[in-house]
């Protein structure tokens, strides 16, 4: 299937790992330019020369972190067709909603909602002028499966699920097109970072860590497709969707999941 993304300008945010990396990645393959942002940007960098590539680094939680990202992106390529709001924190902890203190609730709130806000924000009258574009945000299916041990990072996607809606139906008559990709249990490194789920679930059920990822499909989640999800197949359906080709599946949210939320 031909995406007709050549020389499309997208914004990936969260851009140096994980999703993001991956999204970036398939943006480039399919001919898109890619403007990446994060804090520490030089694995962006490396995805290609500066015709079809620029890093930003930028701290997206802070008011000035989006603006500057936009700029940087207007200024370079003087235009924007799809951002891609990925960017993102979560931590796993085991004394759940009581050891969670409202420092953290405010980090996880600037980070996973704010970021979304403030960027989407800062792209949209540009969206607007244009007359098209798309917004497609990364949430969780956490958001509506919330998980004791991360109850501040479950509530803030949940945002996002609102906040994408709303805005669909405020800017979708403009041309703007919004949506929402919702993945499922995805080996990043929010799996790997020290205190992330490995090392939770690793505590929590007295596995070892090298087990943890086998024991959570099988056992805790019994994914269907006997697999956990790899950041790349979130990025194939974040490519899809901001194309041409998904025009009408417009204002909703795409899980992508193996099959672990069995209530959507």
């Amino acid at each position: 299937m031909q995406l007709n993304l050549n020389d499309k300008i997208v914004i990936v945010t969260g851009a140096s790992s994980g999703i993001g990396l991956a999204a970036a990645r398939l943006f480039l393959e399919e001919g898109a330019k890619v403007v990446g942002a994060s804090r520490h940007p030089d694995r962006i960098r490396e995805l290609g020369g500066e015709d079809r590539v620029l890093a930003v680094e930028a701290d997206l939680s802070t008011a000035e972190g989006p603006k500057k990202l936009v700029e940087a992106a207007i200024e370079k390529f003087g235009r924007i067709d799809i951002l891609i709001n990925n960017a993102g924190i979560s931590h796993s902890r085991l004394d759940g909603f009581l050891g969670t203190s409202d420092e953290q609730w405010e980090e996880t709130y600037l980070n996973n909602l704010m970021s979304m806000v403030r960027t989407s924000r800062a792209a949209i009258p540009h969206m607007t002028e244009q007359g098209k574009g798309v917004i497609i945000s990364v949430a969780s299916e956490d958001a509506r499966q919330p998980q004791p041990m991360s109850v501040d990072y479950s509530a803030f996607k949940a945002g996002l699920l609102s906040v994408g809606k709303a805005l669909s139906l405020e800017f979708g008559g403009q041309g703007i097109r919004v949506k929402t990709v919702s993945p499922g249990p995805t080996h990043t490194n929010l799996w790997d970072q020290p205190g992330g789920m490995i090392d939770a679930i690793s505590e929590k059920f007295g596995k070892p860590q090298g087990e943890v990822i086998d024991f959570f499909v099988d056992e805790v989640r019994e994914l269907p497709v006997g697999r956990i999800g790899q950041p790349e197949d979130i990025a194939a359906m974040i490519v899809f969707l901001a194309s041409d080709k998904a025009e009408y599946a417009d204002g909703a949210e795409y899980p992508v999941n193996g099959g672990s939320f069995k209530g959507m």
